[in-house]
């Protein structure tokens, strides 16, 4: 009896794995078939006309089509080569090697040699960009203001020139920052406290009470400056050109402080009109006199109205020929275009922008610099040739004599005066503040138990919008470079007045 009933159990095991074989065959006949007819089509690898991709792992025909496989997988790319170790600080848009390989003339005292020129597509790299050799995870902020490893960023000839500027030492395996620069060699810190002191700002604060929020750093070196106006509320595009000193921006990125590469060449700078309460030039060796004044028009299209130009430099205070002919030549150009002298001290000369159009319309008919015509886009920043005309005020402006923006922080979620100019209406500006408020929440909540202290420093928002993701982090020891797309770059003008940074791009 025993022996028969294992039988009959064996045999109803048997029968059970050939019923589950039976299924799973025509299971998945059933899903071979069914996706042989739904399926869309796609190139055989002896197709003719097609060649596979490959960095996407799809199939390209004659036409330029690509054919992606159907699955996700496909998506992620297949593989991508490393570049050579010499291209370990390439920005592709910014090579001088590139300008000679293809023979472009640009004019080298016009700085145009510094401006973007990016390869033709055959010249494009589709490679990684590695590391230098050694480089080590950075230094986190707050700590990577003062210090950053040598490895990360091998250069020490800055230490060498600028050794009597106290702009960086090199120390065993780490660089040191501090906080000195050519014109301020006691440190930023001090300079900064002079300079409130120079226009008598309450508590020698220069936020002034937060009516200085956004400044541009020209020529801004390692962003000493900039790094040391982060205590005070004052976030600083700190702005230097790819030149013989190219790794100054890679130090204030790495040290954690905002900061740009860019020129004062033949094109606008790109950020929309009125942006910053206060632009700075500390020994920046910028010829401002060239062609008809036209890098001080240009800062006179970022000014706010009432804003400052702190300059720092030897025509401010030098006696000898020269420096007096261009100190005069400057004086008489700056009060043509009706700005003032605020403050003159020491080394430095403080200018201020008038806060209407009452002084450009009492001028004398024929006087130079000319206003900008009303047709002038003032916003537009990408790929804009620069003009030598003074940007006026709308009506509004100039009858409200100011910017209209509360002081800082109140701005950053009030719904700033310029937002009837791109079409959007206070209630939208205020329901996109809290949706973002409450997405970074999500987010924060979900890394924070994956996340050390003080891990992100530098933030980047590819497509900023109004800057609602950035006003959320706001709370957080980070810094975001709000970008706005070429087709989209109207709304940079809100980041600004929100008191954020960003840049236009075309990507």
């Amino acid at each position: 009896m025993k022996q028969k009933s294992e039988r009959r159990q064996s045999s109803g095991s048997t029968l059970i794995k050939h019923v589950l074989l039976g299924l799973i065959v025509f299971l998945a006949l059933f899903c071979l078939y069914y996706g042989s007819v739904v399926a869309p089509y796609s190139p055989k690898l002896h197709d003719e006309d097609s060649t596979l991709d490959p960095f996407l792992g799809g199939f390209v025909d004659d036409s330029g089509y690509e054919f992606q496989p159907q699955n996700v997988d496909s998506l992620v790319p297949k593989s991508i080569p490393v570049c050579d170790m010499a291209y370990s600080e390439l920005i592709p848009c910014l090579d001088r090697n590139l300008l000679y390989q293809l023979r472009l003339r640009p004019n080298l005292t016009l700085m145009e040699h510094y401006e973007r020129h990016c390869p033709p597509q055959e010249r494009r790299y589709n490679c990684l960009i590695p590391p230098p050799i050694g480089y080590k995870i950075p230094i986190r902020w707050p700590a990577s203001r003062d210090e950053v490893w040598k490895a990360n960023i091998p250069h020490t000839h800055l230490a060498q020139e600028k050794s009597d500027q106290h702009w960086m030492v090199v120390n065993g395996d780490k660089i040191n920052f501090p906080g000195g620069g050519t014109h301020f060699h006691d440190g930023a810190d001090k300079y900064i406290i002079s300079i409130a002191r120079m226009l008598k700002f309450p508590g020698e604060k220069l936020s002034n009470g937060g009516n200085v929020r956004t400044v541009l750093d020209v020529g801004c070196g390692v962003a000493s400056f900039g790094a040391y106006l982060l205590s005070h509320d004052i976030i600083a595009m700190s702005l230097a050109p790819n030149d013989v000193h190219e790794n100054q921006i890679q130090f204030a990125l790495e040290r954690g402080i905002p900061s740009a590469l860019g020129v004062l060449g033949t094109k606008r700078l790109p950020y929309p009109s009125r942006s910053f309460e206060l632009a700075h030039c500390s020994r920046c060796r910028i010829n401002w006199l060239q062609r008809d004044g036209i890098l001080l028009l240009e800062l006179d299209r970022l000014l706010r109205p009432g804003g400052y130009f702190v300059y720092s430099s030897p025509e401010a205070y030098a006696q000898d020929p020269e420096n007096r002919r261009v100190w005069n030549s400057m004086y008489g150009l700056l009060r043509r275009m009706c700005w003032r002298v605020v403050s003159k001290k020491d080394q430095t000369v403080i200018w201020a922008k008038p806060l209407s159009n009452s002084c450009y319309l009492k001028r004398e008919p024929g006087t130079q610099p000319p206003l900008c015509s009303s047709d002038d886009s003032l916003d537009k920043a990408w790929n804009v040739s620069m003009r030598a005309c003074i940007t006026p005020y709308s009506p509004k402006m100039h009858k409200g004599k100011g910017s209209g923006l509360l002081p800082w922080p109140q701005r950053l979620n009030a719904p700033p005066p310029r937002l009837e100019e791109i079409g959007i209406t206070a209630e939208e500006f205020q329901s996109d503040t809290s949706t973002w408020h409450f997405r970074v929440g999500e987010y924060w909540s979900l890394m924070k138990s994956v996340l050390q202290r003080n891990t992100l420093r530098n933030i980047m928002d590819m497509n900023s919008d109004t800057g609602g993701f950035a006003a959320a982090l706001n709370d957080k020891d980070v810094w975001v470079m709000n970008v706005a797309t070429v087709n989209n770059d109207s709304k940079m003008k809100i980041i600004y007045d929100r008191g954020l940074i960003g840049t236009v791009h075309d990507w």
